[in-house]
């Protein structure tokens, strides 16, 4: 029953641990996990009914820490810090928003940089592949935790709009609306490829090869292979039209007398390195890994014969959101979602980000983003 006082719950990073060795996480690869805990945040407030909730879950590198916390001290912008806040499109005024950080990653969610109980050292090579239908289960199971029974909204971008896609079939009863970003129903080969080449990067590095069985020095392993790993899925990231407009011709440095000498010139190789590094700096490979292999195994007919039968399932309305210069993700991928939700006679629609800056433009179009999301939510009242 509902009563007259709103229910806040803090905003600042929890942990909660989930699942333990007398209820261990059944895993799709045929192991259990236990414990697994998870980190999460919140924004806003709950309502007296908890029935203003939206969960969103991010991409691959991301975390749990999607917007501004809402104390003075602790400012510090999220990843999706542009969309969630008071009159923004996930409007904290209205909405409840909940993130979690994903099973398998490394920012307080049990994954390879997270202690094995067997051991004691960090899980590294010992730590079971997951899958995006793992991922689903822990994000249901921490909404069971915070005792919510259903969500206004499940959305998020890429890695997180493929967790959608599952979510939205393993749970129909879930949630009223369902929102996949540049994240589609199974993973195509195209995202396969750019993984695998990345993945390669971090295995031929010698580094890898000497730490990989030491997960004691698990951030130490491999940072070269994961700045390349970094600097190659930065291009999948971006559309050529973002780099011409952003880089052209344009130089850092005078062109090397000796051609093999490792020193670069051009302001995009610059660029490359520098996100390379970046991620270096709060990453792993080992997390890297993991998660790019559950896309890579992303596909939400598994269990269910074929992706019709999966698609059948669903309940909430769907709005899928492309973004017309995504070369990862591509529009058309989007687009021919919505489209077969509807030849099944689910709700569904399409709407496109229009940005020359590709697959990242969900990180960036905050206005585009505001808007549809505004119209997503009040178009489904």
């Amino acid at each position: 029953m509902c009563t007259s006082e709103e229910t806040k719950i803090l905003v600042r990073p929890q942990t909660c641990r989930l699942f333990d060795t007398g209820h261990a996480l059944q895993l799709t690869c045929g192991e259990s996990l236990a414990p697994v805990d998870v980190t999460f945040e919140t924004y806003g407030r709950l309502s007296p009914c908890r029935d203003n909730v939206i969960l969103v879950i991010h991409a691959l590198t991301g975390s749990a820490h999607a917007a501004f916390w809402n104390t003075p001290q602790d400012r510090v912008p999220g990843w999706w810090h542009g969309l969630i806040g008071p009159g923004k499109g996930l409007d904290t005024d209205r909405y409840f928003i909940v993130c979690a950080n994903l099973l398998g990653s490394c920012y307080g969610t049990t994954g390879p940089t997270s202690l094995n109980p067997a051991t004691g050292q960090p899980y590294g090579l010992a730590f079971p592949q997951v899958t995006t239908a793992d991922m689903a289960r822990v994000q249901k199971a921490l909404l069971d935790y915070l005792e919510i029974p259903r969500v206004r909204a499940v959305l998020g971008g890429s890695l997180g709009g493929m967790i959608v896609w599952q979510m939205a079939v393993q749970y129909p009863d879930l949630m009223d609306i369902a929102i996949p970003i540049a994240g589609t129903p199974t993973a195509s080969p195209w995202v396969v490829g750019f993984n695998e080449v990345a993945r390669q990067a971090i295995f031929l590095d010698g580094d890898w090869q000497l730490l990989k069985n030491d997960p004691v020095h698990l951030r130490q392993a491999s940072k070269r292979g994961l700045k390349l790993a970094r600097m190659i899925a930065m291009i999948s990231y971006r559309s050529e039209v973002s780099f011409q407009d952003r880089f052209g011709r344009e130089q850092v440095a005078e062109v090397p007398e000796q051609p093999f000498s490792e020193e670069f010139c051009f302001q995009v190789e610059s660029y490359l390195h520098y996100q390379g590094e970046k991620l270096v700096r709060r990453f792993d490979p080992f997390t890297y890994i993991v998660l790019t292999k559950a896309m890579d195994w992303h596909d939400i007919s598994a269990g269910y014969g074929n992706l019709e039968r999966a698609l059948a399932r669903i309940r909430a309305r769907v709005a899928c959101v492309g973004i017309d210069t995504d070369r990862l993700f591509t529009a058309r991928e989007m687009r021919d979602a919505a489209e077969w939700l509807r030849k099944l006679g689910k709700p569904a629609t399409y709407h496109e980000i229009r940005s020359p800056h590709g697959h990242d433009a969900f990180l960036i179009e905050f206005d585009q983003l505001n808007a549809l999301i505004r119209q997503i939510l009040e178009d489904a009242s």
